[in-house]
Order: C-alpha cells, then sequence, then structure tokens
C-alpha cells in the first residue's frame, strides 16, 4: 500500500501517466492514484513563456550592435513535443528527469537569433539601430513559419525588440556626430531666425515706405483735384467776366449808337432851327429896323415895354443930363405881371 500514491497536477499543465509503457490516462490538471513502481509520467507545461533574451550581431557595415528583447510563447501541442523531447518528471519530486524542457527556451532563443542575423546584416549601423519596428515585424513572420518550431508544436505569441545598441565607442562616436549635427542645425536656426528678423525688419521698412508713397500719392491727387477745381472755378470766373464784358460792351455800343442818334438828332434840329431863323433874317433883310422893332413891340407886356425902354434909355445915357425915375414908377413895374 505504501506504492500506491496520490498525485495533482496544476490547470497549466498536460499530464500523460504511462502504465508498461502504455498511456493509461492523460489531461490537463488531472489529480489520481497511481502505483509507484509501474508508473512513468510526462508533465508539458501549456501556459506561456517569457523567455527575455541579449545578444550581438554585425551589421551590413561591420559594426557590432547588440540586441535585447523577449519572445513569449506556448507549447500548443503537448503529445508532439512529448514524443521529441523528454518531459518526464519524478513523481515524487514533480522535477523533470531530463534537461530538454530547460534547453527548449534556449532553442527558442536560437530560431530568433539566426533569423535576427538575416535582418541586421543587411541593414548598415544607422539603419540597423532605427529599424525595430522593422526587425520585429520581419523576425516574427519568420519564427511562426520556422519549421523546426512547428515540429515541436510551440506556439509564438508574441516577440518584441527591447533595445538595439551599438558598442559604447561607436555610441560616443555617433553621440558626437549627432551632437555636432544638432549644434550645427542649432546654429543654422539662429541664421534662420536672424535672416527672418532681417527679412522682417526688410518689410516692414519697405511697408511703411509704401505706406509713405501711397499717403504722397494720395496728397498729390488731392492737390490735384483742389487744383482742378481751382481751375474750374477760375475759368467759370474768366467765362463770367467774358460775358460781363460782352455784355458791356454790347451795352457800350448801344449806348454809342443812342448817343450818335440823339447827337444827329440834335444836329438836325440846330439845322431846322439855323434854317428858320435864316429864313426869318432873309424874310426881314430888306425891312426897316423900327419896323421891326415895332412889330417885336407890339403884342408886348408893359413891363417887357419899360425895360426896353430903359435899355434904350442907356444906350443913350450919354446923352441924357438928369433922368428922374419915380417910386410909383417902379412899384407899377414890379407889380406888373411881366415884372
Amino acid at each position: 500500500m505504501l506504492s500506491v500514491k496520490f498525485i495533482k497536477f496544476q490547470p497549466t499543465t498536460y499530464v500523460m501517466q504511462f502504465k508498461h509503457g502504455v498511456v493509461k490516462r492523460e489531461g490537463v490538471g488531472l489529480a489520481f492514484f497511481y502505483y509507484a513502481p509501474t508508473t512513468a509520467m510526462v508533465a508539458v507545461p501549456t501556459s506561456s513563456e517569457d523567455v527575455p533574451f541579449i545578444f550581438e550581431e554585425t551589421s551590413a557595415d561591420f559594426q557590432t550592435i547588440t540586441i535585447q528583447g523577449q519572445i513569449t510563447y506556448r507549447i500548443a501541442d503537448p503529445k508532439r513535443i512529448s514524443e521529441l523531447l523528454d518531459f518526464s518528471i519524478n513523481p515524487v519530486t514533480q522535477k523533470y528527469i531530463a534537461e530538454d524542457p530547460q534547453k527548449l527556451p534556449q532553442r527558442v532563443i536560437n530560431v530568433v537569433k539566426v533569423i535576427t542575423r538575416k535582418g541586421v546584416q543587411n541593414l548598415p549601423l544607422r539603419d540597423a539601430l532605427k529599424a525595430t519596428d522593422k526587425l520585429v515585424t520581419l523576425v516574427t513572420e519568420a519564427v511562426r513559419s520556422n519549421a523546426e518550431l512547428q515540429t515541436l508544436g510551440i506556439e509564438i505569441l508574441g516577440l518584441s525588440f527591447l533595445a538595439i545598441k551599438p558598442t559604447p565607442e561607436t555610441a560616443r562616436a555617433l553621440e558626437a556626430q549627432a551632437r555636432e549635427q544638432i549644434l550645427r542645425e542649432a546654429d543654422e536656426a539662429v541664421y534662420a531666425r536672424r535672416n527672418a528678423a532681417v527679412e522682417q525688419e526688410r518689410r516692414i521698412k519697405e511697408n511703411e515706405l509704401n505706406t509713405e508713397i501711397a499717403v504722397e500719392a494720395k496728397k498729390r491727387q488731392i492737390r490735384e483735384t483742389q487744383m482742378e477745381a481751382e481751375r474750374s472755378i477760375q475759368q467759370k470766373q474768366h467765362e463770367l467776366q467774358q460775358s460781363e464784358m460782352e455784355a458791356k460792351i454790347a451795352l457800350e455800343a448801344k449806348n454809342t449808337d443812342l448817343v450818335a442818334l440823339s447827337m444827329d438828332n440834335v444836329k438836325r434840329e440846330a439845322d431846322v432851327k439855323a434854317h428858320a431863323v435864316s429864313a426869318l433874317l432873309q424874310a426881314y433883310a430888306g425891312v426897316d429896323p423900327k419896323t421891326v422893332q415895332a412889330l417885336a413891340v407890339s403884342g408886348m407886356q408893359p413891363g417887357h415895354m419899360i425895360a426896353l425902354a430903359f435899355q434904350e434909355l442907356a444906350e443913350k445915357a450919354g446923352k441924357i443930363g438928369q433922368l428922374n425915375v419915380t417910386p410909383d414908377l417902379l412899384r407899377e413895374i414890379i407889380a406888373s405881371p411881366a415884372g
């Protein structure tokens, strides 16, 4: 009875119990009694396994680079791998008897290393350092389709490259070169900023000058408009003065015609009067002056007659010794209608 024992496995372990070389039971997470002298057991883990790796490779330009990453896999076909590798365990200690289970992660890493070497050797150092995503895609597809792993029944769940680094000396050289490039770009940025500032200042000055030119052009346009308005006003004033002058000339011409007509009329009246006087004088040419005088006196007012008498007395004053004129006579002369 001491040879009959009980054993229990985890749910992530695929177990096969052999008795006399024949599989008596198999499955995941089994628990059963067994007879130790005649029982052999195989335990294959089916859980995923994370295996880190780090190795060195050479780039296309013969530079050494260090590749660090991790691969995740699981045993998808426990029966197949148990036929190719020894997963036998000691039922008492549940430890593997052979070293195949411990060597399996290294076998997977070796496959990854071989495929990665093919990808890195085609890339120069700079490209290899920046080809993480490209290498992940390339190596993952190649590892999943690898015949050896498929034969073992291993399924690749994931692959990642955590770092691709050059040697310290190469890294310092690249850093120096990159630093010089950064400094050169910084200097170019400073020069570009200065040139941009100068260009901006030039544009500002140009805009100011263009503004001044536009202002002066507008002022000139305003002055030309004002001068045009003044010239138009002067032209209108000249036309008005010309019209006034023409009106005055026409009026003076009318006045001249009127004066000439008046003078002609006066001359004609004078000629008529002269002709009448001449005719009258011709009529009185053969008449005695006394008769003419008598005719002139006839019908004359008494005052006129007295005045005429005084005129004759004045003409003969040298012959008159003394003449007395009484106040009554003068009063009569003054009181007469003709006086």
